[in-house]
């Protein structure tokens, strides 16, 4: 049997490049309805690569809470109280100081330690904004939960301060939408969430989901068996329960997916970067959720545990520096506790479902150095984040790097006994080709900004490829204006990435795969002429939507393009 995760995987996996090209480009007026077809150089007259021997120095930026025994945020602290650590060695702290009241506090400096040349400094009193990511999770929430949240979030905007700003996105199963771009106008913010309310949510499909499971094992007219408790599969999941636990899993990936691309669209904003993860009930472990009962411990091999599940919204938040406050949107348990999967006698105060979704929230904001927001604090999300936001310790240092996107484990101790922090536990050393790709994914996902240059590209006649496949060719006239020469062995060199992103009518995103343009020209393209480029796109047989983005590195341009496609 063939599930969903199956068919996603595939979907994802077949998007191709075929026959790129790296053309001696020819001159073009503007873009026409074909483009004439380009020469090809022999291989040994490739240009050689533009970017080898450019280096950078950046600063992994740690922020950390510190608390005594009863919970109270530690003040007046310095850099020798701390101890930083990356894959269990020292490392000098090389920047320090104390964000307090959301201003910072005179630098400590750090004795025996030079001061690095690049490395932020903040004076005395200088105001330090945070900026909120929101992502609204429209495909678990219900409606009236997630609007209780939203209208608290609306109610609080006055909470910002004039170094603040906010961003909110929300993703429906299907596409991400951005409400706003990053603003700290809150006449802006208070449209964007009453538009947020606007939004149908998709959580009572999902309820209907678990009742229609529910209802099929009361009756006994699903395909699965019931195990017996003494038997030797006690500990796996029937066939139906296997199905409807791996719908949950690939569910649960596309919303982890949809927020992890939402924090690479916003990489880089200014000052201390937070995510409010309105989450509208993501189980941690699909098959203990499916099963429900405390005295039947799930070890199911053809399920990702949901530490992998959740990874890479983690991991992206870390690589970014983003502190994500997840929030539990759901609030109780709306699917109805079934005390007969219950221990009898149990002290438990929540079903085994909730303690599913609370697990999903506790490892996303321990995992960044959040907290997660429960009961009375879904609330008072703002407020909660932006108390603990504006009083914190903010150090640096600089890694050996290698661009190799290796994940590296950090660790913070206060050596004061007694006191307590609380920090991201990791790092990415991220590669060039990393960091591209984070612009490119930003504007293949919300566009290029208002008034910026388009891609001109034309889809030729569609091709059939096998029984599921198809194959289309792509035109593409680069503007001039895209790119950036650089004089090599007499001649004008230029390096571009093209890469293309396919969604389907179920929402499924393929991978995004790069191909390198080396471009080499006699003398630098004339203002207002387009280079012509053409290649093939492997597609699956499905009506889908096409992002095409054109990125020069060296001068950090970006142009889009979109297409609908519906083969017959």
């Amino acid at each position: 049997m063939r599930s969903s995760r199956v068919r996603r995987l595939a979907a994802v996996s077949s998007l191709a490049l075929l026959a790129a090209m790296a053309p001696i480009p020819a001159y073009g007026q503007a873009p026409a309805p074909s483009f004439p077809n380009n020469a090809q150089p022999p291989a040994d007259q490739a240009p050689a690569s533009l970017f080898g021997e450019r280096i950078e120095v950046r600063v992994v930026n740690v922020e950390v809470v510190v608390t005594d025994r009863s919970g109270n945020k530690v003040q007046g602290l310095t850099a020798a109280d701390f101890r930083l650590r990356v894959d269990g060695k020292d490392v000098p702290i090389e920047y320090f100081t104390e964000v307090r009241g959301g201003d910072a506090v005179a630098p400590v400096a750090v004795e025996g330690q030079e001061t690095v040349k690049g490395l932020p400094s903040l004076a005395p009193g200088t105001p330090v904004g945070t900026s909120y990511l929101v992502f609204v999770d429209d495909y678990f929430s219900i409606t009236q939960r997630r609007d209780e949240v939203l209208r608290a979030l609306k109610d609080d905007l006055a909470r910002l301060g004039p170094e603040d700003r906010m961003a909110i996105v929300a993703y429906d199963g299907r596409k991400l939408d951005m409400l706003s771009s990053w603003t700290g106008s809150q006449l802006a913010l208070s449209h964007a969430l009453t538009a947020a309310m606007r939004r149908p949510a998709h959580g009572l499909e999902r309820v209907a989901e678990l009742r229609s499971f529910e209802s099929s094992r009361r009756t006994g007219l699903g395909v699965g068996t019931a195990r017996n408790p003494r038997g030797a599969f006690f500990d796996r999941l029937d066939l139906e329960e296997l199905s409807y636990a791996r719908r949950l899993t690939d569910q649960l990936g596309k919303s982890v997916a949809a927020a992890a691309s939402t924090l690479r669209g916003f990489a880089s904003p200014p000052g201390r970067k937070v995510m409010l993860l309105l989450d509208g009930g993501w189980p941690f472990n699909p098959g203990d959720y499916v099963v429900n009962n405390l005295n039947r411990p799930i070890m199911e091999r053809e399920l990702p545990p949901g530490d992998k599940v959740l990874a890479p919204l983690a991991d992206t938040a870390n690589l970014l520096g983003y502190t994500v406050y997840p929030v539990d949107v759901e609030g109780l348990d709306v699917t109805g506790a079934d005390a007969s999967r219950q221990t009898a006698g149990s002290t438990n105060l929540f079903p085994v479902r909730q303690q599913e979704i609370h697990a999903t929230l506790d490892f996303v904001a321990r995992q960044t150095g959040g907290k997660p927001l429960l009961s009375g604090l879904r609330t008072a999300a703002l407020e909660t984040a932006a108390q603990d936001t504006r009083a914190y310790y903010w150090m640096g240092f600089t890694p050996t790097r290698k661009g190799d996107n290796a994940r590296h484990g950090l660790t913070v101790e206060v050596k004061r006994a007694g006191l307590k922090a609380r920090f991201r536990d990791s790092f990415r050393d991220l590669s060039r080709e990393g960091e591209g790709a984070m612009m490119v994914e930003s504007a293949m996902l919300f566009g290029s900004p208002p008034g910026s240059e388009k891609l001109p590209i034309e889809l030729g006649e569609v091709a059939r490829s096998g029984r599921h496949e198809i194959e289309v060719p792509l035109s593409v006239a680069i503007p001039a204006s895209a790119i950036t020469t650089v004089p090599i062995a007499g001649k004008y060199a230029a390096e571009l990435e093209l890469r293309v992103a396919a969604l389907d009518v179920d929402g499924n995103r393929s991978e995004v795969p790069m191909v390198g343009l080396k471009l080499q020209f006699e003398k630098p393209p004339p203002a207002g002429k387009f280079v012509p480029y053409k290649t093939r796109l492997r597609l699956r047989r499905v009506d889908q939507h096409l992002v095409i983005a054109l990125f020069d590195p060296l001068s950090g341009k970006i142009l889009t393009a979109e297409a609908d496609l519906a083969p017959k």
